[in-house]
């Protein structure tokens, strides 16, 4: 490393970003997660300037006049708005690192992004391009699944085979690692949001009822799960009524919502099933041995570990912190800029 670079190094905060479909999470190099907010943004459609960013933006899902709107600039994992996108990733690194420090403006950073491995080539461009229009310096495309399973400390160098579930808002990927790779992919765009859809499709079907996607997340996360509970919940939701045009409450029970989500919870479960049968035998011996690892927002479902150990026949292991298990991957990573370099070189070259 040259005297310039070590000297850029100490002004400079490099940063992990977990850029999410629901979620956006972004670690700062030496202090840890400093941003955690929803991926939405409000925009004035006339002047097309951003209002919000983040949470702020979240509450005015629903909420806002006819010239306001409340968007979500990535679907499934993937930039769908750039100018969006842009927008909202120069606000979360801006509200990451400082850009004076006495007086002097700090060099911008190193940014190393986790993605879907099923981005496309385009969409792995358009990530690059916006981070960088965003105030990047460098920055680096990991896989998710990847990023994952360093954030959460699976031995993947070795030669043993671990296995990371990541169920994100728009994506969920699985993957097997082996010796600093990764053996099996399956990532599927099913995962979060699509269990928020289930539970206003299920909620208009019986009840007559529309309830909004924040309503249904909501629900979801108070009440939600994969196993019988103990002690089943239930909570007052209220909606339009679609016979009548008039607001209307009904009484909505935790077994109803794992009716639910168990739509896009048993097409996660069947992807799961498929990447353990491509598994080499000798990988699966190690999986079956050390379990099936799961993070994102996806591994809060209550019951999740039972019932994927009852339909699997494996060990399950809900991570600590399941939430920023990519971004702290991510941000280990910032510490091998060499084998980044090389990784993101290898990528280019199968693309």
């Amino acid at each position: 490393m040259s005297l310039f670079d070590s000297v850029w190094e100490i002004f400079t905060y490099d940063l992990g970003i977990d850029l999410g479909t629901a979620n956006t999470m972004v670690y700062l190099r030496g202090e840890g997660i400093v941003v955690s907010e929803p991926s939405v943004v409000a925009i004035d459609k006339r002047s097309k300037l951003v209002l919000a960013v983040g949470q702020q933006a979240r509450e005015m899902i629903g909420r806002t006049p006819a010239n306001i709107v409340a968007v979500r600039p990535l679907k499934d994992g993937v930039i769908s708005d750039f100018d969006t996108t842009q927008a909202m990733i120069h606000h979360f690194i801006n509200s990451a690192h400082k850009n004076y420090v006495k007086g002097f403006k700090i060099p911008k950073p190193r940014v190393v992004v986790g993605v879907p491995s099923s981005v496309t080539e385009v969409e792995r461009q358009a990530v690059i391009d916006a981070a960088k229009t965003a105030g990047a310096r460098d920055v680096f495309i990991v896989e998710e699944s990847m990023a994952a399973a360093i954030g959460v400390g699976l031995p993947i160098e070795e030669a043993s085979g671990s296995m990371i579930v990541d169920i994100g808002g728009g994506t969920t990927g699985i993957a097997v690692l082996s010796l600093g790779d990764i053996v099996v992919d399956n990532t599927v765009r099913i995962a979060g949001d699509e269990m928020n859809q289930d539970v206003v499709n299920y909620v208009r079907d019986k009840y007559n009822i529309l309830i909004g996607e924040r309503t249904a997340e909501d629900v979801k996360i108070e009440i939600g799960s994969a196993s019988p509970m103990k002690e089943e919940k239930e909570i007052t939701l209220q909606g339009r009524d679609l016979l009548t045009g008039l607001p209307k409450s009904i009484k909505f029970s935790s077994t109803e919502v794992r009716e639910a989500i168990m739509v896009s919870l048993g097409q996660i479960t069947e992807a799961v099933k498929d990447a353990i049968e491509d598994t080499p035998p000798e990988l699966l011996k190690d999986i079956y041995n050390d379990g099936i690892h799961v993070a994102g927002g996806g591994a809060l479902i209550k019951g999740l570990d039972e019932f994927w150990m009852e339909e699997l026949n494996i060990p399950v292991k809900i991570v600590d912190d399941p939430l920023s298990a990519v971004a702290r991957g991510t941000a280990s990573m910032l510490d091998h800029i060499d084998l980044l370099e090389k990784v993101q070189k290898s990528w280019e070259e199968l693309i």
